[in-house]
């Protein structure tokens, strides 16, 4: 090769730097103004993957600069606080490509805890070497449910909702993601339900006098039903959960600030119960076990 050809070649490359650079940058300094900037930097990365099919690998070495489709629809959408996972449609969890709609939760971080403790303690089961049945209520989009059974495939997993568009979702999702779990509408405050091995529930535990410290993308488009619950009576679900006594095994997501009145409610109803730190060290898993 040439000195004039390799001159070139770095002529080239350097343009395909300062292009996708430019994208990201431009991306970044749309969102700061809405955003920390290590947000704002990461929903660019996000964009470019998402829209180009490019991997965070391909971005950073700048291997492909494909222009970036509806560019603007999409950062005016972020600028009005719309979750990206909304925008998209879609998100990566645990493994899982999930649909969402603003009739589901997102999942969170917190709650791949939540899955992976409850995979950490099947040995206490109750006849655990057998197809044990496992009943996750307000699976919202189906996320705890079909992590849950991808990780243990022996398992006989339901799900139940009363928002038929978020089980119309939860539905699509275990086809989607070749998962034999049953969804069904109910409303756990109002219907019996089987009895089950284990129930897990992240269920509404969100007072509405603690709206000032939401984000306004959650406060704006996700689903009030699936996070609030009245002032005076915060712990409405669980207490509903414990009182059928249809599991031996109890696995909940909580409010850090309501671990206390938990505990006490869940030892109340005879069941052994242990609390569990989340990755930001708050009171964040009840695991709750009684004997028949």
């Amino acid at each position: 090769m040439t000195f004039e050809s390799l001159k070139f070649a770095f002529v080239v490359f350097f343009s395909y730097l300062c292009s996708v650079k430019a994208v990201l940058e431009h991306i970044i300094t749309r969102l700061t103004p809405f955003y920390p900037k290590e947000e704002a930097r990461e929903l660019a990365f996000w964009i470019i993957q998402e829209t180009t099919g490019m991997t965070r690998f391909d971005v950073c070495l700048n291997t492909d600069t494909k222009n970036i489709p509806n560019l603007e629809i999409i950062l005016k959408k972020l600028s009005d606080y719309v979750p990206i996972q909304y925008i998209f449609g879609h998100t990566e969890w645990l493994g899982l490509d999930l649909q969402l709609s603003e009739a589901t939760l997102i999942p969170r971080p917190e709650t791949a805890e939540l899955v992976t403790h409850i995979s950490n303690y099947t040995s206490h089961i109750i006849h655990h070497t057998s197809a044990i049945k496992v009943l996750d209520i307000g699976t919202g989009s189906g996320c705890i449910a079909l992590a849950l059974k991808q990780r243990h495939p022996e398992w006989i997993v339901q799900g139940l909702d009363k928002s038929r568009e978020a089980l119309h979702i939860a539905r699509t999702n275990a086809r989607n993601n070749h998962l034999n779990v049953d969804f069904f509408e109910a409303d756990i405050l109002a219907d019996d339900i089987p009895e089950y091995d284990l129930i897990v529930s992240n269920p509404p535990y969100i007072r509405p006098s603690e709206r000032c410290t939401m984000t306004e993308n959650t406060l704006r488009y996700e689903p009030e039903e699936a996070l609030f619950v009245p002032d005076d009576d915060p712990l409405l679900f669980y207490r509903r959960i414990a009182q059928l006594h249809q599991a031996p095994e109890l696995w909940f997501e909580i409010s850090e600030t309501q671990s206390d009145a938990l505990i006490q409610l869940l030892q109340s109803e005879d069941y052994e119960v242990e609390c569990m730190k989340d990755m930001y060290e708050k009171p964040r898993f009840i695991h709750a076990r009684i004997s028949r």
